[in-house]
């Protein structure tokens, strides 16, 4: 039996507002937001996967079991832009052997992180 080989086409991320946060990740990431209908919208950032995002009627609860890895040159200065564009840091800047990173949440509450290092 010949082994499955899988690409990953795209992330989809549940959200309240697609068009926001496809707007949102698209300032961070580069790339144009689609609004295909008001329950769907995505992202082709270069170079990743397509980012996508669907309404579901469910609010977020609990902690995110999947969340992005943002590389940065400047950890301080994604923070500000990020808080700018609608995002909330989660406590400070940590900086470790390995780097530093900051924990972020978008404009719902998904977690992400910059990270440099």
């Amino acid at each position: 039996m010949a082994a499955l080989r899988a690409r990953l086409h795209q992330t989809v991320v549940d959200c309240a507002a697609p068009d926001r946060l496809a707007r949102f990740w698209a300032a961070l990431l580069g790339g144009t937001p689609v609004v295909r209908d008001a329950g769907w919208a995505h992202l082709d950032a270069p170079g990743t996967a397509r980012l996508a995002f669907q309404r579901v009627p469910e609010a977020k609860a609990g902690k995110n079991r999947l969340h992005f890895d943002l590389a940065v040159e400047d950890v301080a200065g994604a923070r500000a832009t990020a808080v700018r564009l609608g995002a909330r840091p989660v406590g400070t800047t940590v900086t470790d052997a390995q780097g530093s990173f900051q924990v972020m949440r978008d404009p719902e509450g998904n977690e992400f992180c910059f990270v440099s290092g």
